[in-house]
């Protein structure tokens, strides 16, 4: 059971509890796309922009750089020519992949037909 006079805390925000901080911190489309992603290991900055359909260079920097504060995941920079920069999960970042797995198979209640199937019953 939870302590109710506990505070929680981030970059000088209080939250009355873990809930509405760990929802603060995550939110935002693309976060959780990003840390499932990456779930599986390093990944480089193109890989992962090619990986996600209709995210902006400037927003995968943002969230990116966010995770980073956030100890979610690690940058790495390479000395060469051109730069080589690889993103990795932290054990803080690994920690919510039992998490994704369950929101991915509870995910799975939406999906869709398949497109063959759709076209079939034409």
């Amino acid at each position: 059971m939870s302590d109710p006079n506990a505070q929680y805390g981030f970059n000088s925000k209080i939250f009355p509890c873990a809930t509405e901080l760990a929802i603060s911190l995550l939110s935002g489309r693309w976060k959780m796309t990003i840390i499932w992603k990456l779930r599986d290991g390093k990944k480089r900055y193109g890989e992962l922009k090619s990986s996600i359909p209709g995210i902006t260079h400037k927003m995968l920097a943002q969230q990116l750089r966010e995770l980073e504060e956030i100890g979610i995941l690690q940058r790495y920079v390479y000395p060469v020519v051109p730069p080589k920069v690889e993103y990795e999960l932290t054990a803080l970042g690994h920690g919510l992949t039992p998490i994704l797995e369950q929101l991915d198979q509870w995910g799975e209640h939406f999906r869709l037909p398949e497109r063959e199937s759709l076209l079939s019953n034409r």
